[in-house]
């Protein structure tokens, strides 16, 4: 004796359909949305951070600023308005992580070359070293595509308070005038202007880990 009889295979087949969408709608309802956090000056290291804002908890977002880029355009705030973009700091002569940083910034601008909700942004902590034909020389040298990624040089008591002030990202340098020691932080910026992600631009894994984050940043976002 059969087991199923001819017409019992297709009411059979439509109710295993139908299991199959219910528990992967079960499923997506009871997954925890993957989210971001958004970091303010009092979660962060006090090392990076000025004392101004050391004490705030909330409402903390990138200034607005207005720089000079390789191409000698002025690169304001605006030009990354609606974008989610990836910040660091950096200088062109610099011989220790410089180097190791700019080859993992390529790395993200390369994978995500055409994706135009992603833009990149290095400040120069030497502006009176890195100048536009400076930094020119070191966007062609490191094959920097200029509509995703933008090299800025300009005030340095702007570029310091930025660091310090806005993206939470350099030391303080004790013999003063503006003077930074630049970290290896790169940090992720939402469209907002919210910092959603620090993390080490001379290790592998922590760029592997950043472009996972871009891709939970765009669907939050």
């Amino acid at each position: 004796m059969k087991l199923f009889r001819n017409r019992d295979i297709l009411p059979a087949s439509i109710f295993a359909v139908f299991s199959i969408i219910a528990i992967s709608i079960f499923y997506s309802i009871l997954k925890p949305k993957e989210i971001l956090p958004i970091y303010q000056p009092a979660q962060v290291n006090a090392k990076l951070v000025d004392t101004s804002i050391a004490y705030k908890i909330k409402y903390h977002t990138i200034s607005d600023f207005s720089l000079i880029n390789q191409n000698g355009d002025t690169i304001t705030e605006a030009f990354y308005d609606d974008k989610i973009y990836v910040a660091d700091f950096f200088f062109t002569t610099c011989q220790s992580i410089c180097p190791i940083m700019t080859k993992n910034m390529k790395e993200v601008q390369d994978k995500l070359i055409n994706d135009k909700e992603i833009l990149l942004l290095s400040h120069s902590v030497t502006p009176e070293i890195d100048s536009v034909e400076q930094l020119k020389r070191y966007a062609i040298s490191n094959q920097i595509n200029d509509d995703k990624w933008n090299l800025v040089t300009g005030d340095k008591k702007q570029i310091y308070n930025l660091a310090r002030k806005s993206y939470l990202a350099v030391e303080d340098d004790p013999l003063g005038n503006y003077d930074m020691i630049h970290t290896e932080n790169f940090m992720l910026i939402d469209k907002k202007k919210q910092i959603r992600g620090f993390y080490d631009g001379t290790l592998e894994s922590e760029i592997i880990r950043l472009l996972d984050d871009i891709e939970i940043l765009k669907k939050l976002d």
